[in-house]
């Protein structure tokens, strides 16, 4: 169970709590106790004078009273004479003027939390979160997936753009995603991957995904990274930046429509497969202990019996092993991609990322870099 004061609001204030105390100025702050405290012993040295035995224990007493004035919980009967009335409401005063400051500035903190959280200026606060670098219409329809995924995750995104175009679903960070500072903002230290987008379908947008990354991969290199590329031939360049997937949507789509032309119908499957149709959402998820060293088959069985879920894969140090012979038998550390109809009792994987991998395989234009442990 997550701490207490380990909530996203929290960590949210405390980033805003940090900012105020970076932009105080400690002078001004200070002047203002030196004042305060003037006038206390002021007070106290009066009253003492024209009312007290000039004492050490009369002017303590005298000092402490003239302290709790000023917080509003003095004895109103200490003081017996004009002069003390006086005094007595000059504290008060005091106070008052305070109690405005303080106020004041609570005031002033909490507009600039609610201006900068409705502009997209603010810190996150999440962990184990994804993180959006970039929109486009693939990004659009990635957070209508995530929100009717059985395993829910927070979504932040980092664009910039004057307003959410992610809507409720999202949080939103106003910044460049190619700037440090900016993917801090959106938690990325503690997310669980970044996906990257190119804003526009052009080179440009391929560069700025790939300087996205290196600059993930310099704050956060254990984030995990899957990027959208715009042209094929920058595949080996997303590579190089230690990306560790890479979805090359143009040529996915045309491999899928030369598919569906021999076999008929089959774009329509997968499209159902990939879209969460009815009876047929696709998970990666982490098989139980008991299943090592069961061949493909009883592995099927259980499946279907115990989750009603149909094996697609299994995947072994980052490889998709898809149709293996029927010797195969299940190796600790192996997961299974799965179709079906919800994510149930199963439990999904957990991926970790592994840095500098020098092989990447690629299988109808979706290049995968390394292994999933």
């Amino acid at each position: 169970m997550r701490p207490l004061f380990d909530r996203p609001l929290l960590r949210r204030l405390a980033w805003y709590g940090q900012r105020v105390h970076e932009q105080l100025n400690t002078r001004v702050v200070l002047t203002v106790v030196e004042v305060i405290a003037a006038v206390v012993v002021t007070a106290a040295v009066l009253v003492t004078v024209l009312e007290k035995q000039v004492t050490i224990g009369d002017f303590g007493r005298t000092l402490y009273w003239a302290f709790t004035a000023i917080l509003g919980a003095d004895e109103a009967s200490y003081v017996t004479t004009p002069a003390g009335w006086i005094i007595r409401t000059v504290l008060v005063i005091v106070a008052v003027f305070m109690l405005a400051i303080i106020t004041a500035t609570i005031i002033a903190v909490i507009v600039d939390f609610l201006l900068k959280e409705g502009q997209g200026l603010g810190a996150s606060g999440f962990r184990d979160h994804i993180v959006i670098c970039g929109w486009n219409t693939t990004a659009r329809h990635l957070v209508q997936e995530l929100r009717g995924d059985d395993y829910r995750l927070r979504v932040v995104l980092l664009h910039e753009s004057e307003r959410n175009p992610g809507g409720d679903a999202v949080y939103f960070v106003r910044g460049d995603p190619t700037d440090v500072e900016d993917l801090g903002r959106a938690g990325i230290r503690d997310a669980q991957a970044a996906l990257i987008f190119p804003a526009e379908p052009t080179n440009d947008a391929d560069m700025r995904s790939i300087l996205t990354i290196m600059a993930i991969d310099s704050v956060a290199p254990q984030v995990r990274t899957v990027a959208e590329v715009s042209n094929p031939r920058h595949v080996d360049h997303f590579r190089r930046a230690g990306v560790d997937e890479v979805l090359v949507t143009s040529r996915v789509a045309s491999h899928l429509l030369a598919r569906s032309a021999l076999y008929p119908g089959l774009s329509s499957l997968v499209t159902d497969i990939v879209s969460g149709g009815a009876g047929s959402e696709l998970y990666r998820v982490t098989l139980p202990e008991e299943y090592v060293g069961l061949t493909l088959d009883e592995i099927s069985a259980r499946l279907r019996r115990d989750h009603r879920a149909t094996l697609l894969a299994i995947g072994r140090g980052g490889e998709s092993i898809v149709n293996p012979p029927s010797d195969f038998e299940l190796q600790p550390g192996d997961d299974a991609l799965v179709v079906a109809e919800s994510l149930g009792s199963l439990a999904p994987l957990t991926l970790q990322r592994r840095r500098h991998a020098s092989t990447v395989s690629q299988v109808g234009g979706l290049a995968s870099g390394p292994a999933d442990a």
